[in-house]
């Protein structure tokens, strides 16, 4: 004969079975994932009308950078990207000169250029915009990327992610104010970057 006490055991388990999962979950949805910048499969590029009717463009190849996103506060994202000034590249020399010169990156007093997303806000599992600051020729100005994912990053825990960021930024506002009868205000800004697990 079954005592009642051995009938509570028997209806408590299941229901002490959900609970357990539910806390397993809840903090599961807490623990954030990190990634590092795959350095190889990453990079920037910057495009600025010219003349107004075409365009001039350059890349910065060489990029570092750390990634958090924590899965129930997607708010709480980091995003820390650094790329190397210096090595820009551009597609003839006459530009190349210019660009690094003090006219515009001034690569020798200013070699870094940095990007530090903030907060992370998803309209979908794989766009959103990242609000942060982007700080060239030592001037800090506000950011937001909007960023589309090859996958849902949340869902893809513990594997690698690529991601697409694009932002509009008037140059002026970072003292590039050189050549403006021929060179547009208005840069255009696309990073490519690889996350991988760490």
């Amino acid at each position: 004969m079954t005592t009642p006490a051995a009938c509570i055991r028997i209806i408590l388990r299941p229901l002490l079975a959900i609970i357990a999962l539910a806390c397993l979950s809840g903090n599961s949805a807490s623990v954030p994932l990190r990634y590092t910048l795959d350095t190889t499969a990453s990079s920037v590029s910057a495009k600025v009308p010219f003349f107004g009717l075409a365009s001039k463009s350059a890349r910065f190849p060489r990029m570092q950078g750390a990634v958090t996103i924590v899965p129930g506060a997607p708010e709480q994202a980091v995003i820390n990207v650094t790329f190397d000034a210096t090595a820009i590249e551009a597609p003839d020399s006459v530009t190349l000169a210019r660009l690094r010169s003090d006219k515009f990156f001034w690569v020798e007093k200013y070699p870094s250029i940095r990007f530090i997303g903030r907060s992370l806000k998803l309209s979908s599992t794989t766009r959103g915009t990242v609000s942060g600051e982007l700080t060239a020729r030592g001037v800090t100005r506000p950011a937001t990327l909007a960023v589309t994912f090859d996958a849902d990053p949340i869902a893809q825990a513990g594997k690698p992610v690529s991601f697409n960021g694009t932002t509009t930024i008037d140059r002026r506002q970072f003292g590039m104010k050189a050549y403006q009868l021929i060179v547009g205000n208005k840069v255009d800004i696309t990073l490519k970057a690889r996350m991988i697990p760490r």
